[in-house]
C-alpha cells in the first residue's frame, strides 16, 4: 500500500501486526507520518515553512521504540537509518561526526532507489544480457567485405548461423545450458591502496577514493570461468547498471531522503545529564548535543552525492532515561523535540501476545525453523503462560530487558531440543507447562544463575 493511501488509523493497524501494545506512540508516529504526506500537497509559499514534529519515545528497553521506527519507515518505504547517540562525540574528540548520520541516510536513499530502477529495467537488461551470452557461445560471423561470386554463399552461411542462434536461444531459456562453462569479463575489485585510508579520515569527509580516482585510472577488468546461468545474472547486472542513469537516481535519491528521511536517534539519555556531569569522562556529552542541534534544527550536509537539507528529516530519539531525564538535555535540542511519548514496561498478558500474535512471533519463527527439518512444534497455552510468567520474573528481579527477554528464555528452554534434533527421528515436539517449569526451574530459582544465563 502506498504511503498517500494509509491513513493514521491504517498506519496503527499496520504496526499492530509487528508491535503489541504501545498504542499513543504508535498514534504519534503515525500522525508524523501523515503529516509528511500533508506537507508534500501544501502550496509551494508554505511547503518550506511546516516542520516536521520529531519525538522522543521515553522508556525502558525492549518495549518496541527501535520496532516502532523501524516499522514506520518500511511502512512508508522511507530512507532509514538507525545510529546511537553514544558514538558521537564532541567535535576535536575520538568518535565519529555527527553530519556522518545524513552521509548515511543519502547512501540507504541512493540505493534504494537504485534498485527501484534496476527493478523497472530488469527485463530489458535481461534480453540485452541472453544476446551478449549468445555472442559467447556462438560468436557473429566476421563481417569483412565478401567478392560478388561469394555472396550467395554468404547468405546461406548467414542463414545457418542465425537458425543456430535461435536453437541456442532457446536452449538458453529453456535451461539446458545452465552447466556449461563460459568466460566472462567482470570489474577487478584489487584496490588494495584504498585500506590505507580506511576506516577513518576519508570517510568523514564524504568522498570515495575510488570513485576520484576512477576518472584518472581506467577500469581493471578480469576473465573468470563461471556457468552460463551464473554469467546470465551478473551480465544481467552489468546491462541494468548500463540502463541505469544515476545522476536521476542522486536527484530522487536525495529529494527522497529530504522529505522523506527518517532519523532514529537510539541512546539520546545516555549524552543527556545534569549539569554536574560536565566534567571528567563525560566532558562531551553537552558537546555532542551541542554538534547534534544543526542537524536536527536544519541545516545543509555535504555528502559525495552533494549537498542535502535537513530541515525536513523526521527524527526520532529514544532512551530510557533512567540516570537523566528529558529536561536535562540543553534546551535548544528539548525545543527541537516537541513531541514525547511514555512507553509502558511490558506486562505478562502483553508477553503471550507477543509470543504468539505478531507476524514475526517467537513462537511462529520457531516453527519455521523446526519446519525445515520436518518437524512440528507445538506450544500448548499452559507452556505460552508459564513463558511470560517466567519472563516477567526474572526481568522483576534482575535487569528488565523487557521483550528481549523472551529471546533468552526461549533460546534456553529449546536449546537441547535445537541440538539434538537432527539425530532424532520425530515428526512431533509438543511444548508443555510441565516441559517449561522442568527446564526453566533451576534457572528461575537461582536468582545469581538468573541474572547471568537470562
Amino acid at each position: 500500500m502506498k504511503i498517500d493511501e494509509l491513513t493514521p488509523k491504517q498506519i496503527v493497524k499496520e504496526l499492530d501486526k509487528y508491535i503489541i501494545g504501545q498504542e499513543r506512540a504508535k498514534k504519534m508516529v503515525a500522525i508524523a507520518l501523515r503529516n509528511r504526506w500533508r506537507r508534500q500537497h501544501v502550496t509551494d509559499d508554505l511547503r518550506e515553512e511546516i516542520m516536521p514534529n520529531n519525538i522522543i519515545l521515553i522508556g525502558p528497553t525492549g518495549v518496541g521504540k527501535t520496532e516502532i521506527s523501524r516499522r514506520l519507515a518500511k511502512l512508508a518505504q522511507a530512507p532509514f537509518v538507525k545510529v546511537e547517540a553514544s558514538k558521537f562525540t564532541e567535535v576535536g574528540y575520538v568518535g565519529r561526526d555527527v553530519e556522518s548520520i545524513i552521509r548515511d541516510l543519502v547512501e540507504i536513499s541512493v540505493r534504494m532507489v537504485k534498485e527501484e530502477k534496476t527493478r523497472e529495467v530488469e527485463d530489458k537488461a535481461r534480453d540485452h544480457a541472453i544476446e551478449r551470452v549468445l555472442d559467447m557461445l556462438l560468436p557473429p560471423i566476421s563481417s569483412r567485405p565478401k567478392p560478388v561470386g561469394e555472396m550467395k554463399e554468404d547468405d546461406e552461411l548467414e542463414l545457418r548461423h542465425q537458425r543456430t542462434r535461435e536453437k541456442l536461444r532457446s536452449q538458453l531459456l529453456d535451461g539446458s545450458l545452465n552447466n556449461r562453462m563460459v568466460e566472462i569479463d567482470v570489474p577487478s575489485d584489487s584496490t588494495p591502496m584504498m585500506q590505507i585510508f580506511s576506516p577513518m579520515g576519508i570517510e568523514e569527509m564524504g568522498l570515495n577514493i575510488q570513485e576520484l580516482f576512477s576518472g584518472i585510472m581506467p577500469k581493471k577488468v578480469k576473465k573468470r570461468k563461471t556457468t552460463v546461468a551464473e554469467a546470465l545474472k551478473i551480465i544481467t547486472q552489468q546491462e541494468a547498471q548500463k540502463l541505469i542513469d544515476m545522476d536521476e537516481v542522486i536527484r530522487i535519491a536525495i529529494q527522497r531522503a529530504e522529505n522523506s528521511g527518517i532519523v532514529f536517534l537510539d541512546e539520546i539519555d545516555k549524552i543527556a545529564g545534569p549539569s554536574s556531569a560536565k566534567h571528567g569522562p563525560d566532558v562531551s556529552r553537552e558537546g555532542v548535543q551541542r554538534d547534534l542541534l544543526p542537524v536536527v534544527e536544519g541545516t545543509s550536509v555535504v555528502t559525495k552525492y552533494g549537498m542535502v537539507k535537513t530541515d525536513h528529516i523526521l527524527f526520532i530519539a529514544s532512551g530510557a532515561f533512567h540516570v537523566s531525564k528529558p529536561s536535562d538535555l540543553i534546551p535548544e535540542l528539548q525545543g527541537r523535540f516537541p513531541i514525547r511519548v511514555e512507553l509502558s514496561s511490558l506486562s505478562e498478558n502483553d508477553f503471550i501476545r507477543i509470543l504468539t500474535e505478531p507476524k514475526n512471533a517467537l513462537i511462529k519463527q520457531y516453527h519455521a525453523l523446526l519446519k525445515t527439518e520436518n518437524v512440528t512444534i507445538e506450544f500448548t497455552d499452559e507452556a505460552i503462560s508459564e513463558i511470560a510468567r517466567i519472563a516477567t520474573l526474572v526481568n522483576t528481579r534482575s535487569e528488565n530487558i523487557g521483550a528481549r527477554r523472551l529471546h533468552t528464555i526461549m533460546s534456553t528452554l529449546l536449546e537441547d531440543i535445537l541440538f539434538d534434533l537432527p539425530e532424532k527421528k520425530v515428526d512431533k515436539i509438543v511444548i508443555d507447562g510441565e516441559t517449561v517449569g522442568k527446564s526453566l526451574h533451576q534457572v528461575v530459582e537461582d536468582e545469581d544463575l538468573s541474572r547471568f544465563i537470562l
